[in-house]
C-alpha cells in the first residue's frame, strides 16, 4: 500500500479547517488534495482527535502483526498434515 504524503495529524487538521467552515473545495486546493481523497479522509477520521489518530494506527498495525502470525500457523498446519498424509 502506499504511503500517504500527509501524517494523521496533518489530515486531521486538514478535516478541522473544512469543519470551521472554509469550502471543502478551497481546502482541498489548498493542500493540494482531491475532493475523492478528502471525503475518504472524512469518512475514516472524521470526528476523530489526534491520540485518537494514533491509538487507531497502533492498533491497525498489531492486527496487521497478528494476521500474518494466523496465517503462517495456519500454513505450518497445512503442511505439517500433508506431511502426516492426513490431508
Amino acid at each position: 500500500m502506499r504511503k500517504s504524503r500527509f501524517t494523521e495529524e496533518q489530515i486531521i487538521a486538514i478535516l478541522t479547517e473544512q469543519e470551521r467552515g472554509m469550502a471543502t473545495a478551497e481546502v482541498c486546493r489548498k493542500h493540494g488534495v482531491s475532493p475523492a481523497c478528502f471525503y475518504k479522509w472524512k469518512a475514516k477520521f472524521g470526528g476523530v482527535d489526534v491520540s485518537d489518530a494514533r491509538k487507531l494506527k497502533t492498533l491497525e498495525t498489531e492486527n496487521a502483526r497478528l494476521k500474518r502470525l494466523l496465517a503462517d500457523s495456519m500454513l505450518d498446519n497445512v503442511v505439517l498434515k500433508d506431511l502426516l498424509g492426513k490431508s
